[in-house]
Order: structure tokens, then C-alpha cells, then sequence
């Protein structure tokens, strides 16, 4: 694997220090990362198809929680005029919306336009059985403070998520405000009126399409980093029923979101396609009712213990809720252990999987100082303690499997930050059961798909039932206006996805760039990440809300705002500088984080690029704190402000 971390973002790295104690004996780990690795590369890079692209494939998207006929609201008229358009009605919506309000908007002021037949975003369309959240919902829920809403447990299931997200809206108004069951297909700055023409698609379920222009003085993407579902070429050449997770078909299964009881497949043989997050929640499900169950396994998820429990009210009060400010002081101890910050709280107040994994910052950064001089050294240190986690993880699949040979599929041979980790108590002990397989296809993924079911190494799977888990769209791939799939044209007709394709769309802060003024988006290119969503879009969406906010205080009114091109430089030098961080992410095993794998294979001219486009790599921590200091000068420094015409 040395070989792979030899030369990243447009500098020579020098391998890792494996000197270390704990990992001396046993450096051959490396090698075995290495060839699983090298399985992966050496299958070549799977063509996933996009059904939102696709005429073949686009029922694998058919919303199923909305009734044929349901009616389409429409808060601004034909040829009508918004002062905030928000694309997706998911957190980062529903959080800039708030923080809108908060700031002094009104909620007549704002529009907000999804697809879906209700808030929630990917709490929207994901209702398969066992869906949770993986990080703290204690952290992870927004505006808890605001709301004063308890969540159940400290892992929140997806139902109710779904529900609090909905209790947003209806606290803050927005039902009014939203316009489901439609995409925004273009918007173009218009350079007279100083405002983005923008027109929308009508699709009711089982209706026609129709269209409407708008216009907007500010446009905010909130389309997600993992919104477009995925899938593999040939999956209509099965003859059964089949469905991708991010539409989970009950009426085939039995059940529903609030209820597990699948009992449709009592006499069914099912295959799942995939082991990746979604797996690990709901197999467990499916084992219980599944005549016989078929997991078709490409590469293994690590699988820690999750742990969950119900909230206890008395604990609440004392050692969570404790006073103003309490949800962000929590998530500042999360990040410190989470980013594997040099000095760490004294009491880890979340205490779960991810505070416990410091090697993760090999993915989302640390606020550590790294430079070339010991970036060797803070390498060898991310394997080292990633090492023995990884190995505790892998005796854990030995402890738990009973078969040997099942047991030892299971485990996953590749750096922890690799891929995002999962956390639970019941995916391992489902091998258990006579009926669940493990169609282990070291590295390959299934050969095709015929009419009674997958294919692999010659023999076909008879199945009456296909589940597709095939995951996401890769979040590198496409601008947030992409994501959406929506075009956008700037100044002097400049096209935004080109820009990105072009590895040139620089930014300030990570939401907004030249040539498309008063539009906003909350990375992550440029950006600070995070395990916990939630408080990344809540920090990105506070620091837009203000910087319009200010903005128009300045000018009197509605403004025009766009960075300055000296600040969209020195932006990208200091992510590039920060960069060396994530030296980590290469040699990575394929996966959604590195394109399969393409990040390894940018030509040299094109690192530098890759290097300038990339994260924030200091920490979540440093990032806020940066934003904070920047919004505490007062004077939107590296924007170009000025009223509109």
C-alpha cells in the first residue's frame, strides 16, 4: 500500500512510520490492505447508472409514499417573483430557512422546491426497516434547543426523525411555503434585473408535466450529499419484483415504516445486493422473515458495536439539556475526539463509536499541525491506533460468526476512514441463521443479472425477490445545483457544472463563487465535513444566512453579493496547503469517498486542482472557528457587496 500514498495532492509523500509497538509484528497488514485493494482495481470500475438520468431506469424513483392525485401547492405563481428560493426541503432547507428567519426574514419571503411529497430529504425517502441514525441524535437532531424536543433514543430511528423534521416545518411555518413534487430545471442570472430567471417542473404523481418561470433574488442548493440513488446495468433483465432501498416497496414486502413485520416474505427468497450502511440495518429485518436470504457481498463494512438505548428523562436534564448553548458546547466535544484534536475534554460526554475512533481524521481532518516534514510520522500514527481498532473489529466478526469461512468474509481489510464505518448488534449474528447467505464475491460485485436472479461465478441465484442496496452517487461528483440536476447559467452565460467538471469552480468559505452572485451552497468542496451532518449543514447554513443578512444591512436592501477573485485564491491556497492532511485517503480501498478509486488516478497536472478543491482539513472545530472570526470582523472581508439596480 506504500506505494499508493508515494504521490497525492501534488506532492511526494513519504510512506508511513510503522515502527510503532503495537503494529512492528505485524506490518503485514499493509500488504493485505494492498491486495484487497488491488481486487477491487483490478475488476476495473464498475459503470453505476443514475436513474434520475435514465427513462429505463427512472421508476426505480417513483415516489411510493404519496397517493396518485395529490395535489401540487404552489406558494408563487407563474411568472411570480420569490426573495429566497431553497432547492430541498431536508435539513440544510429547513435549517437555512430558520436561520433566515432567526435573522429577521419573513417565511413569506422564502420558497422551498423538492421532488418529494414532504420535508425530510433523505429522512424522506429512505423508510427501509431498521433505518436509524449512526451518529448521537442528541447531536445530530437540529435546533433541539429551539424546539425543546427529546428524542427518544440516543440513536433516533428514521421514523422519527422524519416526524421531527416535519415538526420544524410546522414550528417555523414552512408547510405554506413549499412546493413538493417539483424540481427546478434552470436558473440564469440575469444581468438587467440583478435576480436568477428560474423555472420549475410540475410532476403530480400520475399527472402530466407542467412548467412555471419564476424569479429569485437569492438561491440556496440544499440538495444533499448523498440524494441520488444508484444502480447497476441489467437490473431490468430480472423478472420478479425488485426496488432500490431509497424506495422501499412495503406493498411487497409487508410491513411498514413504523412496523418491521415483513410478513409478505415468509415464502420468499430474497437477494440483497450490497453491504454497505443501509445493509447493516436492515438485514437484520429481513433475516427474520426471508424463507432464504442472499447477501451479495463485494467489500465488507467494519462493524463496531452501536449500543443503543433509550433516552433517560432524569440524565436528560442533568447531564445533556443542561443549559443555553448546551447542543453546541456537546457537538464541540464530539468534534475533539471525533477529529483527533491534540488536547481532548476531559469527559467524553458522547462516548460512542466515533469518539473512539481518532483514526477517522485520515477522512475529515484534524486540527494537528501536518506538514511534509512529519506527515510520514502522522501517517504511521493514523495506522498504528487505526490498527488496533481494525483488529479488534475483525475478532469481533471471529466472535460473533459462527462459521469460520463466513466469519472471515465479514471482515474488512482496509484502513478504518476508508469507508464510513458502521455501528450495530444484530447485522453479524444474522449469518448466524440457516437461512441467510453470504455470497461473498472477493472483491468482483455480481457478474449480470438474469431473469430468475443474480449471477456470480457461473451459477445463478434463483430468487423471487431483488433488493437493490447498491448505495449513492459519489457526493465528489457534481456541483450541489448538479445534484439536483439542475442547470445553472452566471454571468456572461457561464455554465456552473462545466466550471466544476473543469475542477475550477473556487469559492469563499465553500458557498458561494465568481460569476454567480447570491447563489449559495453548503459545500462540502471547500468546506469543512463532518461524521454529524446535522451540525455541518447548521454551521454552513448559520454563516450564509448571516453573510445575507449583513449584506443587505449594508446596501439598504436587496443586495448583490459575489467574491472578490483575490479572495477565491487565497481561499483555495489555504485549503491546498491544508491538504497534506488528507494524505491518508490514498491507496483507499474503491468507494463512494474516492470516485472507485478515479481520485488515485488524477494525472499530476490535474492534483494540484484536486488539491485546491478539496476540504478543509483542519478539523470542524478550526473551520467554525475561522467562519466565527470572520463573520466577528464585521466587514464580509473578500466580498464584493453593492445594492441592486
Amino acid at each position: 500500500m506504500a506505494e499508493h500514498i508515494v504521490e497525492t495532492m501534488g506532492v511526494n509523500v513519504p510512506a508511513p512510520d510503522l515502527s510503532g509497538p503495537q503494529v512492528a509484528a505485524s506490518q503485514s497488514f499493509m500488504d493485505r490492505y494492498a491486495e484487497e485493494r488491488d481486487k477491487r482495481l483490478n475488476v476495473g470500475v464498475r459503470e453505476y447508472i443514475d436513474p434520475s438520468k435514465s427513462e429505463k431506469y427512472k421508476h426505480f424513483l417513483d415516489d411510493p409514499w404519496i397517493e396518485i392525485g395529490t395535489p401540487i401547492n404552489r406558494p408563487v405563481q407563474d411568472n411570480g417573483h420569490i426573495k429566497v428560493l431553497v432547492v430541498g426541503a431536508g435539513f440544510g432547507g429547513l435549517l437555512f430557512a430558520a436561520r433566515l428567519m432567526q435573522a429577521g426574514f419573513k417565511v413569506e419571503d422564502i420558497l422551498i422546491v423538492d421532488p418529494a411529497g414532504g420535508f425530510g430529504g433523505t429522512w424522506y425517502w429512505n423508510r427501509f426497516p431498521g433505518l436509524m441514525c449512526d451518529t448521537e441524535s442528541y447531536i445530530y437532531l437540529p435546533l433541539l434547543e429551539e424546539t425543546g424536543y427529546v428524542p427518544s433514543r440516543k440513536y433516533a430511528s428514521g421514523s422519527e426523525i422524519r416526524k421531527y423534521l416535519e415538526s420544524i416545518a410546522t414550528k417555523y411555518g414552512l408547510h405554506p411555503r413549499a412546493q413538493f413534487q417539483s424540481k427546478v430545471r434552470t436558473a440564469t442570472w440575469n444581468e438587467r434585473t440583478s435576480q436568477w430567471d428560474v423555472t420549475i417542473a410540475e410532476m403530480p404523481k400520475g399527472g402530466k408535466v407542467s412548467h412555471l418561470s419564476i424569479t429569485a433574488d437569492y438561491v440556496f442548493f440544499a440538495s444533499g450529499v448523498l440524494a441520488n440513488a444508484k444502480l447497476i446495468e441489467g437490473v431490468d433483465a430480472f423478472d420478479g419484483p425488485s426496488f432500490h432501498t431509497a424506495r422501499w416497496d412495503y406493498s411487497i414486502t409487508g410491513g411498514s415504516p413504523e412496523d418491521a413485520s415483513l410478513t409478505n416474505l415468509k415464502d420468499k427468497r430474497v437477494a440483497y445486493i450490497g453491504t454497505g450502511a443501509t445493509a447493516v440495518q436492515a438485514v437484520p429485518h429481513l433475516a427474520k422473515w426471508c424463507k432464504d436470504l442472499f447477501v451479495f457481498q463485494r467489500t465488507p463494512s467494519s462493524i463496531d458495536q452501536r449500543d443503543n438505548r433509550d433516552t433517560d428523562l432524569t440524565k436528560w436534564k442533568s447531564d445533556i439539556a443542561t443549559g443555553e448553548g448546551w447542543q453546541r458546547q456537546r457537538s464541540r466535544n464530539f468534534n475533539a475526539f471525533a477529529f483527533n484534536a491534540p488536547e481532548k475534554p476531559s469527559v467524553d460526554l458522547v462516548n460512542d463509536g466515533w469518539t473512539r475512533m481518532l483514526s477517522y481524521s485520515g477522512l475529515i481532518g484534524t486540527p494537528r499541525a501536518i506538514s511534509m516534514n512529519n506527515v510520514g510520522e502522522y501517517l504511521g500514527e493514523l495506522h498504528q491506533i487505526d490498527y488496533v481498532r481494525s483488529e479488534r473489529i475483525r475478532k469481533r466478526c471471529e466472535d460473533v460468526v459462527n462459521d469460520e469461512a463466513t466469519a472471515k468474509a465479514l471482515q474488512a481489510w482496509y484502513p478504518g476512514w476508508c469507508k464510513r464505518p458502521c455501528f450495530h448488534d444484530e447485522y453479524l449474528p444474522s449469518f448466524n441463521n440457516p437461512h441467510v447467505h453470504l455470497v461473498d464475491t472477493n472483491g468482483r460485485g455480481i457478474d449480470a443479472i438474469s431473469a430468475s436472479g443474480p449471477v456470480f461465478d457461473g451459477k445463478t441465484f434463483d430468487v423471487d425477490i431483488i433488493i437493490w442496496g447498491t448505495g449513492f452517487v459519489s457526493p465528489h461528483l457534481g456541483s450541489a445545483a448538479g445534484k439536483a440536476a439542475v442547470q445553472v447559467h452566471g454571468r456572461r452565460g457561464i455554465s456552473l457544472e462545466a466550471r466544476n467538471d473543469a475542477g475550477e469552480l473556487a469559492t469563499l468559505h465553500g458557498v458561494l463563487s465568481q460569476d454567480f452572485p447570491n447563489m449559495f451552497w453548503p459545500g462540502p468542496g471547500q468546506a469543512g465535513i463532518s461524521p454529524n451532518q446535522g451540525f455541518t449543514l447548521d454551521t454552513m447554513t448559520t454563516h450564509i444566512a448571516h453573510i445575507i443578512h449583513f449584506a443587505e444591512q449594508r446596501v439598504g436592501g436587496k443586495a448583490i453579493i459575489e467574491p472578490t477573485a483575490k479572495a477565491v485564491e487565497d481561499w483555495g491556497m489555504r485549503i491546498a496547503q491544508g491538504a497534506i492532511a488528507l494524505a491518508g485517503m490514498a491507496g483507499c480501498t474503491p468507494g463512494y469517498l474516492n470516485m472507485e478509486g478515479l481520485i488515485d488516478k488524477i494525472p499530476p497536472e490535474m492534483q494540484m486542482k484536486a488539491a485546491r478543491n478539496s476540504i478543509w482539513a483542519g478539523g470542524m472545530e478550526s473551520f467554525c472557528d475561522v467562519l466565527g472570526d470572520w463573520r466577528h470582523q464585521g466587514g464580509l472581508e473578500g466580498l464584493n457587496v453593492k445594492a441592486a439596480a
